[in-house]
């Protein structure tokens, strides 16, 4: 039988501090080889510090890190060349072109991308003339990804890679992720866009003040979180009212969305509408047995926030 295939990146009891804070706390993750991961979570959660010492920026205070089987600052010369990372904000000279830009980041590599067929792939033939310092936010973005992708990487970071990217460029850099999984390079994403993840990603954790507190296949996130029933209307519905006429307790876990927590049934769908057609009120949306990603996301980190005490 095969020995098992190392896993793309191993965490195992990540812990990372600041002083008093503690921004990562005792992780353990798993990314095998060619997935597209999504590391979810609020607003200073730990992603940023878990994926910098992914990358070997910052160094952990406890537990082990491996990337490919290595340590990603012990090994960073062996590491570097297989790894690509698109940040939000890159220390690209502003004065450059973007084909100067990608043949000097391909003269880093031995057998980098072609730099014109890089440009042409990420949509940027029409900006080749254009000074870095004049690229529009998503053009930008754009030359961030060919950066990333032109030393062949065998795992890729990538930072919100359709931050500020119009509809159409936001697609586009989909399909480039779906091709790069197809090619077998392993993905690493964070993003805000909850339905961008669970468009791309094989595997989601949401992580909250530095603790993993949800991991799975979006579909196995979004249908795992037991019985009820979800709908979107006007916000501030009468919820007491509401529960009474259909039998079950009622949240409005935002303004305007509204989860019946019962068992899915004709009869509970037949009283709510009653009850919407009664009050006048207008259905949005209906969803039975499933939740939105972004559901998800809320509730579990919401539940984190209420439940734990703030870092210090």
């Amino acid at each position: 039988m095969p020995a098992e295939a190392t896993p793309a990146i191993e965490l195992r009891g990540l812990t990372k501090r600041y002083g008093p804070l503690t921004a990562v706390d005792r992780l353990d993750l798993t990314i095998s080889a060619g997935e597209t991961f999504a590391l979810l979570g609020p607003n200073g959660a730990g992603k940023t510090t878990t994926i910098e010492c992914c990358e070997g920026y910052r160094t952990p205070d406890e537990g082990t890190v491996r990337v490919l089987g290595r340590d990603p600052r012990r090994d960073a010369r062996w590491l570097r060349p297989r790894v690509g990372l698109m940040l939000q904000e890159g220390g690209v000279y502003p004065m450059a072109r973007p084909p100067e830009v990608l043949r000097l980041f391909a003269a880093f590599h031995a057998a980098p991308l072609a730099p014109d067929e890089l440009l042409a792939r990420v949509g940027l033939e029409d900006a080749r003339r254009t000074r870095v310092r004049d690229l529009s936010g998503g053009q930008r973005q754009r030359l961030s990804l060919a950066l990333a992708l032109v030393g062949r990487p065998e795992v890729l970071f990538l930072d919100e890679p359709t931050a500020g990217l119009d509809p159409a460029a936001r697609r586009r850099t989909w399909e480039h992720v779906r091709e790069l999984e197809a090619e077998g390079v392993t993905i690493v994403l964070t993003t805000h866009l909850l339905d961008e993840a669970e468009q791309l990603a094989d595997r989601v954790a949401i992580i909250d003040q530095g603790r993993l507190v949800a991991l799975g296949t979006p579909d196995e996130l979004t249908h795992g979180q037991g019985r009820e029933v979800a709908f979107s209307a006007r916000p501030g519905l009468d919820r007491a009212a509401l529960a009474a006429a259909v039998g079950a307790p009622v949240d409005e876990p935002r303004p305007g969305r509204y989860v019946i927590h019962a068992e899915n049934s004709p009869r509970l769908v037949a009283r709510l509408a009653a009850w919407l057609e009664q009050h006048d009120v207008v259905l949005g949306e209906l969803q039975a047995g499933k939740r939105s990603l972004e559901d998800v996301f809320l509730r579990l980190t919401d539940e984190t926030d209420q439940t734990r005490e703030p870092a210090a």
